[in-house]
């Protein structure tokens, strides 16, 4: 029997967020295994908080992963966590970043060059494959060669996903994830559903509630001619090295840290808007010339998947109430809690943040001082 072909490449990346990994995953990092002799995977939408359509930390696919793959395979795949930044340029820069810094850092005799030749850069190339318009990242690093290998099946994590919500848990259940995802992942999943069930597992009791309200939400305006798209305002209020934040009451985004605001309401300017969620979420009633004058500016974010709930565009407002003890505040409406929270401790906490909100408070208040959060 012939030995197999050497890799022709030094680092093969691999990025997706795999939530979770399933058989197109795998075949796919097996490809890149069998092209590199090293495998970089850029795990994608980590560092934030658990949603529907991203239940599982970082750390839990990487878990997944490894588990699914033998011991020779599992040590030449390294992993990168990679946050969101609803700005693809941003996005690409801290990507390109991170493996990068892996190369100089951990990679050096992982990666000699292939041909033995003397200081010459590692050869790295993209692994990946044009599926729909959610792929359209893979021709965003045109220094890196695309792989473009075919599709496996007709699997995808969203099927996935809805599967572990939706069905009981049966022995149907799992002979469904046996289709579609590792043996090793089958086990994980449902293990973790298993202790969402007997109370053992919070986040799995919440994620399945949230996802049945969003699937709800989304099926009540399923019949308009086309997607609606939904106006909010979000008010950013800082004011002595603090900033304004709300604990949400309800789904979605139950328990997690927020800007105040809400839905435009019909007969409100954009600017009436914010000042009355404002009132009714913290209490905070300044009249309008204070307001007014505490204005830095504002801003629109309107990323296609900044919100769970469909296309929902905000304009943020923000302002700066000054050096002065910052007003006493009570949550209202629907925030369970209103808060004036230290601007220094919230880079540590994206995790903590409903939607975007973390990503908005990094961009007006230039929070990070590094395009990506290290591993």
């Amino acid at each position: 029997m012939s030995a197999p072909p050497s890799p022709t490449w030094d680092v093969a990346v691999f990025i997706g967020r795999m939530q979770p990994p399933h058989n197109g995953h795998l075949a796919m990092l097996r490809h890149a295994l069998a092209a590199a002799r090293q495998v970089v995977v850029v795990l994608g939408s980590a560092h934030q908080a658990r949603t529907p359509k991203n239940p599982f930390t970082w750390q839990e696919r990487q878990a997944m992963l490894q588990a699914a793959l033998p011991e020779d395979e599992r040590a030449r795949v390294h992993f990168l966590p990679m946050r969101d930044f609803y700005d693809e340029a941003r996005w690409v820069q801290a990507v390109r970043s991170a493996v990068a810094q892996w190369v100089r850092t951990h990679g050096a005799a992982a990666v000699a060059p292939v041909g033995g030749v003397a200081d010459a850069p590692p050869r790295i190339a993209l692994v990946g494959h044009f599926k729909d318009a959610s792929s359209a990242y893979l021709a965003q690093f045109p220094g890196w060669p695309l792989l473009d290998f075919p599709r496996q099946g007709q699997t995808d994590a969203t099927s996935v996903r809805d599967a572990l919500f939706a069905a009981p848990d049966t022995p149907a259940l799992a002979a469904a994830l046996r289709r579609h995802v590792p043996e090793a992942v089958a086990q994980w999943l449902l293990q973790w559903r298993a202790g969402g069930e007997r109370g053992r597992d919070e986040n799995f009791a919440q994620l399945q509630q949230e996802w049945q309200m969003l699937r709800d939400y989304r099926q009540s305006w399923a019949a308009a001619p086309y997607p609606p798209t939904f106006v909010t305002v979000d008010a950013l209020v800082q004011c002595q090295g603090r900033v304004l934040l709300v604990e949400r009451g309800q789904l979605p985004g139950k328990g997690l840290y927020a800007l105040p605001g809400g839905f435009l309401e019909p007969r409100d300017t954009l600017w009436q808007s914010c000042l009355r969620e404002l009132r009714e979420e913290t209490a905070l009633a300044l009249d309008e010339a204070a307001w007014r004058q505490a204005l830095r500016g504002s801003r629109v974010f309107d990323h296609p998947d900044r919100s769970l709930r469909g296309r929902v565009v905000t304009q943020v407002f923000h302002f700066d109430l000054g050096y002065g003890e910052p007003p006493r505040v009570q949550g209202g409406d629907d925030a369970r809690t209103a808060l004036w929270v230290p601007i220094d401790a919230i880079a540590a906490m994206p995790e903590r943040f409903f939607d975007d909100h973390f990503f908005i408070l990094d961009v007006l208040l230039q929070l990070t001082h590094q395009v990506a959060p290290q591993p």
